[in-house]
């Protein structure tokens, strides 16, 4: 009570200060703004319609979804992706489970594209579909990766972290001998090159339909992965992508996991990309070790300052959609999808939580 009321005396007294300025009105709406804009806290479905998993997202207050227009979420295993049915279908299964679909992450095949492949003209226009059908659907946010073939690795997915929860990891020396893949090897001169051939395709569609292509980094961003180049492995290449096509609609994921393990200062990687309005989506996670050697770690026991990642996107403006991306699978849950436990998720999520209360009242 004698807080509450303290608030209301210091607050009662801006306001009178202010009204003699002329300038209440202005204030009400910045605080307004401050009080509704909220960063929007979500869980990834890449499993399907996991029961478990909807009942305790919602029972923690977080109804945002991410995942593929996976047409077999919604029982239509014909459908493409990137179709209106698909689109329609998926939406309205996660509204019948009181989620709302925040991100479409894990697009349509795109291989062709990013190897400059026969076909992959084919492929830039079922995305182009795919964006004009998500604007029918009020769907914003693409997060892409320019990983082809050898998407996100790992090399152990049973490593014993904190009390012997189990933690993905990646040891470049386990795989640093492996083969080409029946590619062969691709520069990265060529990445960048059809990187750009993209680019110039789809931004333009992206403005017409108010669709946000949100690039996520190299996972885990090292040089070269049997003979195809990584161009996605650091804050520069960051820049000089968005500098290829500037646009509203260009920006990125910020992985904070990822970008920790290039060795870049999280803070200062969001208050560049934040206060450019690049910053579309964030995966909030940590890890220990570099790009060559490293593990993922609970959310307080990693490299990076946390709460200081948490007040800069505050201060910056950020406000758009952030999931805690993986988490150690703890006791008594399953490992059946590494990186995703239901129950680690908990922590998590009240980690995250704690973390903006404290930044906003700060902020």
């Amino acid at each position: 009570m004698y807080k509450s009321r303290r608030n209301f005396v210091k607050k009662s007294g801006v306001l009178a200060a202010l009204s003699t300025l002329n300038l209440t009105e202005g204030f009400a709406k910045t605080v307004s703004y401050a009080k509704e804009a909220e960063i929007e806290l979500c869980l990834a479905y890449f499993y399907g319609l996991q029961e478990r998993k909807i009942a305790l997202s919602k029972q923690m207050g977080v109804t945002g979804a991410v995942s593929p227009s996976s047409p077999w979420i919604a029982g239509l295993p014909n459908a493409k992706p990137w179709s209106l049915e698909a689109l329609k279908a998926v939406k309205k299964a996660y509204e019948n489970h009181g989620l709302s679909w925040k991100v479409l992450e894990g697009t349509p095949q795109l291989d062709k594209t990013k190897l400059g492949l026969d076909g992959r003209d084919e492929e830039i226009e079922n995305f182009i579909t795919l964006m004009r059908n998500m604007k029918e659907i009020g769907l914003h946010i693409i997060c892409h990766n320019w990983m082809p073939v050898i998407s996100w690795a790992r090399t152990d997915f049973e490593r014993k972290g904190r009390g012997d929860a189990l933690v993905t990891a990646f040891d470049y020396e386990t795989i640093k001998d492996q083969p080409l893949t029946e590619y062969g090897e691709f520069t990265e001169e060529m990445m960048w090159d059809n990187m750009e051939y993209f680019l110039k395709a789809v931004i333009p569609e992206a403005e017409k339909n108010d669709i946000k292509l949100a690039l996520h980094p190299d996972d885990p961003p090292i040089p070269k992965i049997r003979g195809i180049a990584r161009i996605m492995r650091s804050a520069d290449a960051f820049k000089k992508m968005i500098d290829l096509y500037p646009s509203p609609s260009n920006g990125l994921t910020l992985c904070q996991g990822t970008f920790a393990t290039m060795g870049e200062d999280i803070p200062s990687v969001i208050r560049y990309f934040g206060k450019r309005e690049k910053i579309f989506f964030v995966h909030f996670r940590d890890v220990r070790g570099d790009q060559w050697n490293f593990e993922e770690t609970f959310h307080d026991e990693g490299k990076t300052d946390m709460y200081q990642a948490m007040k800069t996107y505050f201060e910056v403006g950020f406000r758009g959609p952030m999931r805690p991306d993986h988490v150690p699978t703890v006791a008594s849950d399953s490992n059946e999808h590494p990186g995703y436990s239901e129950l680690g998720t908990l922590f998590a999520i009240g980690y995250i939580k704690g973390l903006m209360e404290a930044a906003k009242s700060e902020v």
